[in-house]
């Protein structure tokens, strides 16, 4: 196992930071990371905001729900799904911009944000930083608009906490990898068992780290989704300019 596979498998999530800052040289070499993963069609169509003011971040933590670790930590970046800059392409060359009327174009733009937030990820626990994702940033998307002065055809999809940790998480299991892979097609039938071990594990893991009350996997995800739990999404994504008639 190489160093950079080793990295990636040793991830869990911190939610407490040192005093420590984070060097604008590390944090380039984070983004520089970050930009290099590939996008649809080149469409680079990802912006990322750095957050490392105080009050705003104090600001942000209270928007996501009262996380107190982004106002704790000296860097919360904001992924950002950008058809602004494709949109100014597109007035440069006289070709109209539909694609932000799409799920298409929605999904894509959602995918590489993901994608780009993924390589910072990877490089920041690979620097000795530690990181949450926060998808709180959807919580109340139309004040984060505002704090981060995001134009038209822009949208905040997440958040990502980034520090050096004073205290090592414990890592959450994961589903086995049976679970995960599929070889050829979709195999659900093998799908139920594998969940009822994984329950199985998760019980154990949350009763050791004090958080039994939350059950164990299928608890926990089931009572999440069973409602839209940041339903100001669609109407704000609708005020940016998206559509999802195309």
């Amino acid at each position: 196992m190489n160093a950079i596979v080793k990295s990636i498998k040793n991830h869990r999530s911190i939610r407490q930071y040192s005093d420590k800052d984070v060097p604008e040289e590390i944090l380039n070499e984070i983004l520089e990371a970050s930009q290099a993963m590939p996008s649809s069609i080149n469409s680079q169509e990802v912006s990322v905001v750095v957050v490392r003011d105080r009050l705003k971040k104090e600001k942000l933590a209270e928007l996501t729900g009262n996380q107190s670790y982004i106002a704790d930590a000296p860097v919360f970046l904001v992924f950002v799904m950008d058809m602004y800059k494709t949109y100014l392409a597109g007035e440069k060359t006289g070709n109209k911009q539909v694609i932000h009327e799409s799920l298409e174009g929605i999904a894509a733009g959602v995918f590489d944000s993901g994608l780009a937030m993924g390589g910072s990820i990877i490089a920041a626990e690979s620097l000795g930083l530690g990181i949450v994702p926060i998808g709180g940033v959807r919580r109340d998307p139309e004040e984060v608009i505002k704090l981060l002065n995001l134009p038209e055809y822009t949208y905040p999809l997440v958040g990502l906490v980034i520090g050096y940790p004073s205290d090592n998480s414990r890592q959450k299991p994961r589903f086995p990898l049976e679970a995960f892979k599929h070889n050829e097609t979709y195999d659900k039938d093998k799908l139920k068992n594998l969940i009822d071990k994984y329950d199985a594990n998760m019980e154990v893991y949350l009763k050791e780290i004090g958080r039994e009350q939350e059950g164990n996997w299928s608890a926990l995800t089931s009572n999440i989704y069973k409602s839209v739990y940041y339903p100001k999404v669609k109407p704000t994504l609708e005020s940016q300019g998206f559509k999802f008639d195309k």
